[in-house]
């Protein structure tokens, strides 16, 4: 059975940030002496123990403000280092981000399964191109209106 994993987006103001700061990432993993295909991931402390019902078609969902915006497919785990040295979980990201209804949501710690009955649905491409024409400042107070 499916299932998805929710995650806070810290430090940025909307789907735009978080797809450059995610290029940023992709070209820094790609760099160095060695020619490496870029990856792209998000680093974690828990390992996730229903990781077959989440590479069964699961996505991260990002919460941004306070806000479900956007969501990215997972497409593996990973076992990796931070840079002291402590081990950590890799959840390695398609780089295509989707955006879906935007729904608020409350700040947590980590990160939560999130079933899929309860997530948000993907947007068509029109309404998608318009809301991301519209302030995020002004996205977020309507989602938080339920007005979208």
């Amino acid at each position: 059975m499916t299932v998805n994993i929710l995650k806070l987006s810290v430090g940025t103001d909307g789907i735009e940030d978080l797809a450059a700061w995610q290029a940023s990432r992709i070209a820094a993993n790609g760099g160095g002496r060695r020619p490496t295909k870029p990856r792209l991931f998000h680093t974690t402390r828990m390992v996730p123990k229903r990781q077959a019902d989440v590479l069964d078609g699961g996505s991260l969902y990002w919460v941004i403000r306070g806000v479900i915006q956007v969501r990215q497919p997972i497409i593996g785990f990973e076992e990796g280092h931070k840079a002291d040295g402590t081990r950590c979980c890799l959840i390695m990201l398609d780089p295509n981000l989707i955006p879906v209804r935007p729904t608020p949501r409350r700040a947590f710690q980590g990160w939560r399964y999130l079933e899929p009955d309860d997530a948000p649905e993907d947007l068509d491409l029109s309404t998608s191109q318009a809301l991301s024409e519209m302030p995020p400042k002004m996205r977020r107070e309507l989602s938080e209106l339920c007005l979208l």
